[in-house]
């Protein structure tokens, strides 16, 4: 494909994205869905073929360019989030309960149940089906941003007794966005622990060290750095004695990318896992000053450079997708695929938000029909693509072919099945909840 030619079809890709947040807002099509089709027809054309697209040529780019993507995406729902969490305050604890649920409860039992898949249905090696369970469990915080908060809510232009804002109390918004900004870090222990078990000469001391290093470990240092970063950029953001290094004054919103990548390098150095800081860090600045208008600013950066980033690989895995991504998919893998999707996800997670639930009239607790909601839309995307490609550059990995395209068709049954859904639904949702009231 001939530069100039590459530079036209991002052009007009770029301007359909620019678009298609605003046409597709009422309408039951979402923006990865056109961006998805859009890169299958790209992948058709005779140009397309000089190209190699074949993930295991690209592990080491594919890992970069998704892992990026990932980062954006986490600091941009931890600007978003309004809802606090105060560490010391059971009841602030409490407001967090459907989260704290999806994450204990739902995910682990997800990559069981999709690793039982993978060894039942698709006869994968028990590392192997542990990997694809721990891969496709987390849900995405890049493509769900139709189930997800909007912007943050500052109180220079919106009214704190307005009740058209429905994404601060919305706790299914909240609860996908939360829950999407956790798991994206807490998914990594399991890739590790099937990375360990394909390595071989496992034993119970290792597992011991497993659980001491990878579980709480990593977990622990990745937190601790994310909110040291996010408090000492906050303070620097809000509260600097000199004018010119308070940067809220100022209105510099590239201090999120600067705490994106300093909380995520941070954590790495010291062996803690980057994204959960990441996503700690966006929440702990939130949190420094959250009616300024330079959250708004910020997280108005980071959507952006978001919009960018999905645009590439959504357009990638598309053109992907006709040139030989799904050639090794077989029914095995539509079965896990749908499995996931219809099945275990959606079971476990209402399992888990409905067995001694929170009062559904107080924040943090879910009606019938929203906590349907939430364990429905958990929607899979570009952190899986990561997940494999990592795991796949780190070790050697049987089935390596099918495991990319059982992934990436569930990707795509993702893509289309809850970018048809979540309009309507969201809107059916946010029609009953202005009948009813907001909770209290």
């Amino acid at each position: 494909m001939t530069g100039a030619a590459v530079y036209l079809l991002l052009g007009l890709s770029l301007l359909l994205a620019t678009v298609l947040p605003q046409v597709t807002r009422r309408i039951a099509l979402s923006p990865p869905m056109v961006l998805v089709g859009l890169g299958m027809l790209f992948g058709l054309l005779p140009l397309a073929d000089s190209a190699s697209l074949e993930p295991q040529d690209h592990r080491e780019l594919i890992t970069h360019v998704t892992e990026f993507t990932v980062l954006v995406s986490l600091m941009g729902v931890g600007l978003a989030i309004d809802r606090e969490l105060d560490l010391r305050s059971w009841r602030s604890w409490c407001t967090w309960s459907p989260v704290w649920r999806l994450l204990l409860v739902t995910m682990p039992l997800t990559i069981l149940g999709t690793a039982l898949l993978g060894w039942w249905v698709a006869g994968l090696a028990p590392a192997v089906a542990l990997l694809l369970g721990a891969v496709l469990a987390p849900t995405d915080p890049v493509l769900a941003s139709d189930v997800q908060v909007g912007e943050p809510l500052t109180e220079d232009i919106d009214d704190p007794e307005d009740e058209e804002r429905p994404e601060e109390d919305d706790d299914i918004r909240f609860s996908l966005t939360a829950e999407a900004g956790l798991n994206d870090g807490l998914a990594f222990p399991f890739v590790h622990l099937a990375l360990l078990l394909l390595a071989g000469g496992f034993a119970f001391a290792d597992g011991i060290a497993w659980v001491g290093w990878y579980v709480l470990g990593k977990i622990a240092l990745g937190v601790v750095v994310g909110l040291v970063v996010g408090w000492l950029l906050g303070r620097q953001a809000f509260r600097a004695r000199s004018d010119t290094l308070r940067l809220a004054d100022r209105g510099e919103p590239l201090l999120a990318l600067a705490a994106l990548l300093a909380s995520y390098g941070a954590a790495e150095l010291v062996g803690g896992y980057g994204f959960l800081a990441v996503f700690v860090c966006a929440m702990r600045l939130r949190a420094s000053e959250r009616g300024h208008a330079y959250q708004r600013a910020m997280h108005g950066v980071v959507e952006r450079l978001e919009r960018l980033m999905t645009l590439l690989v959504l357009l990638v895995l598309g053109m992907a997708m006709t040139q030989g991504l799904l050639e090794h998919l077989d029914r095995r893998g539509v079965a896990v695929a749908l499995a996931l999707v219809l099945v275990v996800r959606p079971v476990t997670a209402w399992l888990a938000l409905s067995l001694w639930a929170r009062d559904e009239h107080k924040d943090g607790g879910l009606d019938r029909g929203e906590a349907v909601a939430v364990a429905f839309f958990g929607v899979r995307g570009v952190g899986s693509l990561f997940y494999l490609a990592y795991a796949a550059s780190h070790e050697h990995l049987p089935d390596e072919p099918w495991l990319w395209s059982t992934v990436a068709f569930t990707v795509i049954v993702s893509v289309l099945l809850h970018g048809v859904t979540a309009t309507p639904a969201m809107a059916r949702i946010d029609e009953r909840r202005g009948r009813a009231g907001t909770k209290g």
